[in-house]
């Protein structure tokens, strides 16, 4: 089925574990495809009674989630996919489809004859990414103040969907986002590899800084310190060869609770198909480890990593996928299974090498990575003393801008001063006098009553020319 592009158990480490600077390092060689969250898996026990289990009954398993892929497009993939199996065509289509027919684009075609209703839902469903990518796009532009940012250029960089289009969900559409998952997941483990090989080296970098700054007694106890937790660690009980029969007849006892002189290979593949889809991925083959792992990491144990003890549950799922899965297809069913464990390899199998049996790094790897975050922690203090710089000439200018609104205060008030002491009004705020001298019109009066027409006098005021009459009267009895 086309899950088999959502099966790979392998994101199950968890870089928030990482330590905080090593994160920030990091962080600055990301752009788009985003840290991967992964997740601890542990074997789901079954319950069985230790009689034996015939083979025609079906077992009764739990739901267990589909982990995360750590793609950036990951949401998008299981929902295109959730889609598609709700047309019944389609599914049929899945179910008889080999990986190869899905791999070549052969099973893309058939998308142009799945319902209405579903190409609706997957026209949506693109929109919706194609408006998830412009965001993060203009995030990222944002960030570094560009503008005039040509949003369909950038979009070419996304190869799980066919960006010319943007609007409907096509057989090109199912056809790339495929062959982008296939390719994206099988590079996948690469990847893990070497992030855990940086994650290593930054340890043992901050473990030999930290000496620097000790004296020479202290130093020689941390020294003897790192070799007794080294010890102690190594000292652990054998680790069964992954996929051999003495591992998975221990699986058999002490997970499943079953006998183990009636260990029964097909059995025992049942058992563990959890989801009943008569494969066992990724994810279902890694749950297999968890007892072997628990010999060599305790979380309680202060000299047991965590981070390693998944990168060794990786390298465990790698073997077994390489000694078992014939097709290459990331599934192990039945057949390949039974015929594993006809191998000599499955009997007598060859002693099993844990990570501190194994040198991860060299010293010539180890200094071109203290070189390389040399580098890095110079240019990020070359734009700390840029932002510095940037910081100081805003609070000069922002200084030199109070000083003048001091200085235009400072020559208001002694202006106000210089015309009390000349017998004038102070001004208001307009330069508009505060209070008129007796007689005097205010200015707003005088726009309000032009020349020519009647003002209304104050009261007990007698009109000019009425006193004009009365004086002429007057000096002639």
């Amino acid at each position: 089925m086309l899950r088999v592009l959502l099966s790979p158990a392998c994101l199950a480490m968890n870089h928030c574990q990482m330590k905080e600077r090593w994160r920030s390092v990091l962080l600055q060689q990301c752009i788009l495809l985003l840290t991967s969250l992964m997740i601890t898996l542990e074997a789901v026990p079954i319950d069985v009674d230790k009689t034996k289990v015939t083979m025609g009954e079906n077992v009764e398993s739990a739901q267990v989630d589909n982990p995360d892929t750590g793609l950036y497009y990951d949401a998008y993939l299981r929902q295109v996919i959730d889609v598609l199996e709700t047309d019944k065509h389609f599914r049929e289509k899945l179910q008889t489809a080999d990986i190869e027919e899905i791999k070549s684009g052969k099973l893309s075609k058939e998308l142009d004859l799945v319902s209405h209703h579903v190409r609706t839902k997957l026209d949506e469903l693109k929109r919706q990414e194609v408006a998830r990518l412009r965001m993060l796009i203009k995030a990222k532009m944002d960030s570094f103040h560009d503008s005039g940012i040509d949003h369909q250029a950038l979009l070419k960089q996304f190869e799980h969907l066919n960006h010319n289009n943007p609007h409907t969900f096509e057989a090109k559409d199912l056809d790339m986002l495929i062959r982008a998952a296939t390719s994206d997941l099988e590079n996948y483990d690469k990847a893990r590899h070497e992030e855990f090989k940086k994650y290593e080296m930054m340890k043992e970098h901050e473990r030999r800084e930290y000496l620097k700054t000790l004296d020479e007694e202290k130093r020689h106890q941390e020294e003897s310190k790192y070799e007794e937790m080294k010890k102690k660690h190594s000292n652990h009980p054998k680790v069964n060869h992954p996929g051999s029969k003495d591992q998975l007849k221990e699986v058999w006892e002490e997970a499943d609770g079953l006998d183990p002189n009636d260990f029964d290979p097909k059995t025992f593949f049942k058992l563990h198909d959890v989801n009943n889809d008569g494969f066992l991925d990724e994810q279902e083959l890694e749950a297999l480890f968890t007892k072997e792992l628990e010999k060599v990491y305790d979380p309680k144990n202060e000299e047991d990593d965590m981070v390693e003890m998944e990168e060794e549950r990786l390298r465990m799922r790698e073997h077994v996928m390489k000694e078992v899965d014939i097709n290459k297809d990331r599934l192990v069913t039945l057949e390949e299974f039974l015929r594993a464990t006809e191998k000599r390899e499955f009997l007598e199998p060859d002693s099993w090498e844990t990570l501190d049996q194994q040198q991860v790094f060299t010293e010539e790897d180890l200094k071109e990575f203290e070189s390389h975050i040399s580098q890095q922690e110079d240019e990020l203090q070359k734009q700390a003393l840029e932002l510095q710089k940037k910081k100081e000439e805003l609070q000069r200018q922002q200084d030199h801008l109070q000083a003048q609104r001091q200085e235009l205060e400072q020559a208001v008030q002694q202006m106000e001063k210089k015309k009390l002491q000349q017998g004038h009004p102070p001004s208001g705020p307009g330069g508009e006098l505060k209070f008129q001298p007796p007689g005097a019109q205010p200015v707003a009066d005088a726009q309000n009553h032009p020349a020519g027409e009647s003002q209304p006098l104050p009261p007990g005021s007698i009109p000019v020319q009425e006193a004009a009459r009365s004086d002429h009267v007057q000096s002639h009895p």
